[in-house]
């Protein structure tokens, strides 16, 4: 397994299509504007101007694109992965999406003889960058072990969950603990400011101690640096809590600390804010002053 489509070559698949390079990988890539991609084509990505031209030939194909329509675009619209790529192929999204769709690809791919895997990631650009992603992975079982080369070229923490759209399960739940974590550690730095503390001293102070986190560690610096450019953009997150709510919902499950967050989110993107990092909900306690 050697000869690797990649589709969605954005912040995230940038720096994934690099690492495969890294472990020997030769990498096909797709991309809707090849201008973008001129930096990963100088080092070594050969560039397809079509789906069905990228995926020819390869043993896998990764694709981590926008929302859920662009995954179907890319599976299922004309000249689609579905149809184009090899017979006995491994089919793997890593898009983060909804995992009904998950099942779709599955049952679909599976039936025309691919070995399909959801396997959304989490660890933003910096985890992206360094290959210490967390990849959470739903499917066969076999399939998943099959593919763990290709997982470890990208990530450190690696993880089966089940069956397919288990992986996107798995993702949503993360994404609902990021959503408290980040609103309360804005909530907290607007207390800290109103109050007349020291940002950097309270960040210092706490950051080692229960309210430690991964969102504190990584966004903290960056709120206080007025630095709004996006790890991860706030837009895709909207859509990762909007797909969380609604499969909660499905089965009579109200996740209220989830809507909430979600609805200061959507108020933000209203104004603008949309292509800004997740860490621009600041900005939600700032228009309170």
């Amino acid at each position: 397994m050697k000869k690797i489509g990649f589709i969605g070559v954005g912040i995230m698949g940038k720096s994934m299509v690099r690492n495969l390079m890294k472990a020997g990988f030769e990498l096909h890539i797709f991309a809707r504007s090849k201008a973008k991609v001129e930096d990963v084509i100088s080092e070594g990505a050969v560039f397809h101007d079509s789906i069905a031209g990228c995926v020819k030939g390869c043993a896998a194909v990764i694709t981590i694109v926008g929302f859920p329509n662009d995954v179907e675009e890319v599976y299922f619209a004309k000249g689609n992965i579905l149809d184009s790529a090899e017979p006995g192929s491994c089919l793997i999204d890593m898009t983060t999406t909804s995992p009904k769709l998950a099942e779709k690809i599955y049952a679909q791919g599976t039936a025309k003889g691919h070995h399909v895997l959801d396997a959304p990631v989490t660890g933003g650009d910096t985890g992206a960058k360094a290959g210490t992603l967390s990849i959470l992975v739903g499917g066969r079982k076999e399939d998943y072990e099959s593919c763990l080369p290709l997982f470890k070229a990208m990530g450190t923490n690696i993880q089966y969950h089940g069956k397919a759209g288990c992986g996107q399960h798995a993702k949503l739940a993360n994404q609902i603990m990021i959503a408290g974590a980040m609103s309360g550690l804005c909530e907290a730095l607007a207390y800290a400011k109103l109050k007349g503390l020291d940002l950097k001293t309270l960040l210092a102070s706490v950051a080692t101690g229960s309210a430690g986190s991964k969102q504190l560690d990584i966004f903290g610096p960056r709120i206080l640096a007025d630095d709004f450019a996006p790890g991860f953009f706030m837009k895709h997150f909207i859509k990762d809590m909007k797909l969380a709510v609604a499969e909660a919902e499905d089965g009579g499950l109200h996740l209220e600390m989830l809507r909430q967050v979600l609805s200061n989110y959507e108020a933000l993107e209203a104004e603008g804010y949309g292509n800004s990092g997740t860490q621009a909900l600041i900005k939600h306690y700032k228009k309170q002053r």
